[in-house]
């Protein structure tokens, strides 16, 4: 059995035509495709008949999802509230972006999910970004081999759509008012928008520095570069630039991630987080109501102290949580935190991993947070350990991440 969506298809920003096209993995007994074998499948901890991995490598005892990437993780997504089941995406050094099917099963009156590897795909370098299209059934990948790629979940092929003259570091899929595209974001400075049907970009800027974080929530997308710069753009009723920012942090971040305002009903966005190498967040808004508004905290420190220094670890990703409003962040301490931002207060920490956590990301539903735990290199090649695995894990999170001004 299978069933289709309409995805939109468009020019540069021009008139919209709608045709169906299938969606993937229509059952949960579908076939894996390409390195991944027989669809595997492992069931968390939380119930009886659950599959709980050692504590040394898992100590949340969280889900761990099967056949991890070999080589560090460098992007995360969860597919978009157009599917009703939920799949998991990865990007990473070992060249391959990776599906999986996330299944939530009951066991023992306990609510119990499983991961099923269903597909992957090898890219020529390092897949450094990956993005849904927002009626599911494409993953774009942006490479460390300059291309920019588009995933066709229901032929399982994979097109070249892009090109850069350096490796491309973001991808972020735009669904606009009147227009749909990709936007990209390059080593080779700059920002280029792809219609997925054409492989010459139907929009481009150049900016002063290489850009090393983004993040898209329509109308908004948010650009950090190398030089600590920060571009907002507004993306109604076409990408121009709206403000510079200057960055509230010395040194050079990491991660950027929009938040919205607190209107029940069709929120819009209206600030973003930056993560830095620092070990240190800001929150700012774009329109500020006080000055006070935007402000920064300390996070990823050790609670020890050696010989009076304490030692500070870099913000690897931030995720804002789909409902709460309320935000995650991981860092090179192998620690994530949850916090909230209006109540400025931290809701939860966990307990340290054998490894950095890279990236994170929360389902569409807002029940589960993924995080990946790979070496990041922030201390170089000489801490590298060829022998460590990479692990994804998936965190029940819904009841973590409630704001503490609305928890009874």
């Amino acid at each position: 059995m299978s069933f289709g969506f309409a995805t939109q298809n468009t020019g540069l920003f021009g008139a919209v035509t709608s045709t169906a096209i299938p969606a993937f993995g229509a059952t949960s007994t579908a076939p894996a495709f390409g390195g991944f074998g027989n669809a595997a499948t492992q069931t968390a901890g939380f119930g009886a008949g659950g599959v709980l991995s050692s504590a040394n490598h898992n100590p949340m005892k969280n889900i761990e999802v099967v056949s991890p990437p070999d080589d560090s993780i460098s992007s995360l997504s969860f597919s978009p509230q157009a599917l009703q089941q939920t799949f998991l995406i990865a990007g990473s050094w070992d060249c391959k972006v990776s599906c999986w099917e996330v299944q939530s099963i009951n066991a023992a009156g306990q609510q119990n999910w499983r991961t099923v590897a269903k597909a992957q795909q090898s890219c020529g370098g390092p897949v450094l970004d990956v993005a849904w299209s927002d009626d599911a059934t494409r993953v774009f990948t942006a490479s460390c081999d300059k291309t920019v790629k588009v995933w066709d979940l229901a032929s399982n092929q994979m097109v070249q759509i892009g090109q850069h003259d350096g490796p491309v570091k973001t991808c972020h899929w735009i669904k606009g008012n009147n227009y749909s595209c990709l936007m990209t974001g390059s080593w080779d400075k700059t920002l280029k928008f792809w219609d997925p049907r054409q492989q010459t970009a139907i929009h481009q800027i150049q900016l002063p520095d290489k850009i090393y974080c983004a993040d898209v929530m329509y109308p908004m997308a948010v650009v950090g570069l190398a030089g600590r710069g920060i571009i907002v753009y507004n993306l109604d009723p076409h990408p121009s630039e709206f403000k510079k920012v200057e960055s509230p942090l010395k040194y050079q971040f990491r991660c950027v991630s929009i938040f919205t305002d607190k209107k029940p009903i069709n929120p819009q966005p209206c600030g973003f987080a930056l993560g830095s190498v620092e070990g240190r967040v800001a929150i700012q808004y774009i329109s500020p109501q006080n000055p006070r508004d935007n402000f920064t905290f300390k996070c990823h420190r050790s609670n020890e102290t050696t010989n009076g220094t304490q030692e500070i670890f870099a913000v690897n990703d931030i995720a804002f949580h789909p409902h709460h409003g309320t935000l995650a962040t991981v860092g090179s301490d192998g620690r994530f935190s949850f916090w909230d931002k209006d109540a400025r207060t931290k809701l939860k920490g966990s307990e340290q991993m054998q490894q950095a956590i890279t990236r994170c990301g929360f389902s569409a539903n807002g029940q589960l947070f993924a995080y990946s735990v790979s070496y990041d290199w922030s201390k170089g090649h000489e801490y590298y350990n060829p022998q460590a695995k990479n692990y994804i894990f998936l965190h029940p999170c819904y009841a973590d991440l409630q704001p503490r001004t609305t928890k009874k």
